[in-house]
């Protein structure tokens, strides 16, 4: 165990954007699994905090509290906050990406259940797999096609096998769910393709969530009358969790990790956080576990694997 801590802080302690890997290792692959787990408790915590505070207004004291915490990481190691030219333009625009993903995300939580959710959420890994073999020059093979039908065959199990709870307004939590997981396939991409080696990880982190701040506020202007009907232990315990737990610290492992990694090999094990989600969902939520859940789960996941496999050398 000391040996496998050891390779980690070597791992972490190296900061250069010009470290890249071409497969993943132990202190990788230990990331990954401890951020799926994280990401998966993630859609209960939003469901818990919906009961007190509105979705999108949610999202961005989610996005401020982050941008703080980043900012202060980003003086503590002496990195500029922002770079100029291109480089500022390419982060504006992923922050935008980023900005209507949560907003969706989270609106479409209000609607559906966190179980569905974090299904419907990771058709991401499809749309990197597509967007890498367009932008990114990772080509699609056989495999990855296949694993294109298997995901889509389980979208279409978790619509079919319909909770005793379902309503008209839980379809619209669905889509709103799929259209997050679009943009978040194309915020990886956008990142992969103009940011990645190019900036240290915290600027991509950093461009996400300060950017993403005014589209969120307008967006909650927008789209919601009251912002806050009540505050508990619960409620104010999964915000915070939401914030610097997963949106500061685990999103900016995932951003060093994308540097370093390709996205394709990373994205295979991104489908155990369907996995952890839909348990929280059922164990912390008391969502009802169908049939369609459970086979469109294990289609989706599989899809995800052959849809990002990439053939060792």
């Amino acid at each position: 165990m000391q040996k496998i801590l050891d390779i980690w802080a070597v791992f972490f302690k190296n900061s250069q954007t010009s470290m890249t890997k071409d497969r993943i290792d132990i202190p990788g692959f230990l990331t990954v699994v401890i951020l799926t787990f994280l990401w998966g408790l993630n859609y209960a915590a939003i469901k818990i905090t919906n009961t007190g505070i509105s979705p999108v207004f949610t999202a961005f004291v989610r996005s401020v509290i982050a941008s703080f915490f980043g900012v202060a990481y980003c003086i503590y190691i002496k990195q500029p906050i922002f770079h100029r030219g291109m480089l500022l333009f390419h982060g504006a625009m992923v922050g935008i990406l980023f900005g209507l993903e949560f907003v969706f995300l989270y609106l479409g939580m209000l609607y559906t259940d966190a179980a569905r959710s974090v299904i419907f959420v990771y058709l991401a890994p499809f749309v990197v797999a597509i967007g890498a073999h367009i932008f990114l020059n990772e080509r699609l093979n056989r495999i990855k096609i296949i694993g294109l039908v298997f995901a889509f065959t389980g979208i279409y199990l978790v619509f079919k096998g319909k909770p005793s709870t379902y309503t008209s307004t839980m379809f619209s939590g669905d889509i709103l769910e799929i259209t997050a997981a679009v943009f978040w396939g194309a915020t990886t991409i956008y990142i992969k393709k103009y940011l990645a080696q190019k900036v240290h990880p915290i600027n991509t982190f950093l461009y996400q969530f300060l950017f993403s701040i005014p589209i969120m506020f307008l967006c909650a202007i927008l789209l919601e009358d009251v912002w806050v009907t009540k505050i508990n232990l619960p409620i104010l315990g999964s915000l915070i969790y939401q914030s610097i737990i997963v949106a500061f610290i685990s999103y900016l492992l995932w951003f060093r990790l994308i540097h370093i990694y390709p996205v394709a090999r990373l994205s295979v094990f991104t489908f155990l956080t369907p996995i952890f989600g839909v348990m929280s969902g059922i164990i912390f939520m008391k969502e009802e576990l169908t049939i369609g859940l459970i086979s469109g789960l294990i289609f989706v996941c599989t899809g995800i694997y052959c849809a990002n496999y990439v053939k060792q050398p």
